[in-house]
C-alpha cells in the first residue's frame, strides 16, 4: 500500500527556514500529483503547495507564495517543501498527500481529492 513519511519539521524563528521532505513507498510515485497541506489547532486543513507528476507545474496558496518552494525528485520517490521567511502564522502540522489520478496536469487544492496522507510533521515558528 502507499505510504508517505514526512520529516524535517521542528522549531524555527521568524524569518528562518526549514525544509520538509516526504518519502513515498508502495506506489507509482512518479505518476501522481503531490501536495503539501497544513493544519493549525482549531482550523481546517488547508492547501499549501502542489506539484504535477513531472514537476513541470506547481501551485501555491497565496499565503506562502514567494516564500515556499515545492519540488520533487522522482528517482528518490521524494517531494520537498522549502520554507523560507517563516512567520508565526506558518505554525501547523504539515502533511504531504498523493493524488489518485495518474498523469494529471492540474493541481487540486481540496484535501478530499487526495486519498493518501502521511502522518504529519510539526512546524513551530516563534516570533
Amino acid at each position: 500500500q502507499v505510504q508517505l513519511v514526512e520529516s524535517g519539521g521542528g522549531l524555527a524563528q521568524a524569518g528562518g527556514s526549514l525544509r520538509l521532505s516526504c518519502a513515498a513507498s508502495g506506489g507509482a510515485f512518479s505518476s501522481y500529483v503531490m501536495g503539501w497541506f497544513r493544519q493549525a489547532p482549531g482550523k481546517e486543513r488547508e492547501f499549501v503547495a502542489g506539484i504535477t507528476w513531472s514537476g513541470a507545474s506547481t501551485s501555491y496558496a497565496d499565503s506562502v507564495k514567494g516564500r515556499f518552494t515545492i519540488s520533487r525528485v522522482n528517482a528518490k520517490n521524494t517531494v520537498y517543501l522549502q520554507m523560507n521567511s517563516l512567520k508565526p502564522e506558518d505554525t501547523a502540522v504539515y502533511y504531504c498527500a498523493r493524488s489518485n489520478t495518474a498523469y494529471a496536469t492540474s493541481i487540486l487544492t481540496w484535501p478530499g481529492r487526495y486519498p493518501y496522507w502521511g502522518q504529519g510533521t510539526q512546524v513551530t515558528v516563534s516570533s
